[in-house]
């Protein structure tokens, strides 16, 4: 059985990538704290030895969607921004830019660049996380990475060619 500072340890990561997933500060601590209780409730899920960071995004990513698709909106927290803008020296104008590309992104290649880029996840835990193959990571992950340089390079929308794929 998980004791609860193994859960408690993961606490500020899991308030970082809600705070860039929610939309906004409040949203992203209901979306910890419904993570934080569903892992409790449904603790004896959890099989020892597993890797408990990796069920507890899992477990917040799922809960994300659900909320997501009962709100039908996405947005990036400025928290995610006030992250990127603690960034040793980083410009600011570009940070705001950056802030405003991820904001862009589809919600599955923005999940997979906060959690690889930011969040420092392998691969393998991304997949994990997401539930979905480490293949359709790498391939999130690389179409994200480079919808963000185009987005990032200034090019106008309309010039921009891309395709959601789920």
């Amino acid at each position: 059985m998980m004791d609860s500072a193994d859960i408690a340890a993961h606490i500020p990561r899991l308030r970082r990538y809600a705070r860039a997933l929610a939309g906004d500060s409040h949203r992203a601590d209901d979306l910890v704290q419904d993570t934080l209780e569903r892992a409790l409730t449904k603790s004896h899920l959890w099989r020892r030895g597993s890797d408990l960071r990796a069920w507890m995004f899992a477990i917040m990513h799922n809960v994300f969607i659900n909320q997501l698709k009962a709100r039908r909106e996405l947005a990036l927290d400025e928290a995610a921004e006030a992250a990127l803008e603690s960034a040793p020296q980083s410009d600011p104008l570009q940070l705001r830019d950056l802030a405003a590309a991820l904001a862009r992104l589809p919600a599955e290649q923005r999940e997979v660049l906060l959690l690889v880029g930011l969040e420092q996840f392998s691969y393998a835990e991304a997949s994990q996380a997401l539930n979905v193959p480490i293949g359709t990571v790498m391939s999130r992950l690389s179409r994200g990475r480079e919808r963000l340089r185009t987005l990032m390079s200034g090019a106008p929308a309309a010039t921009m060619n891309f395709k959601l794929v789920r």
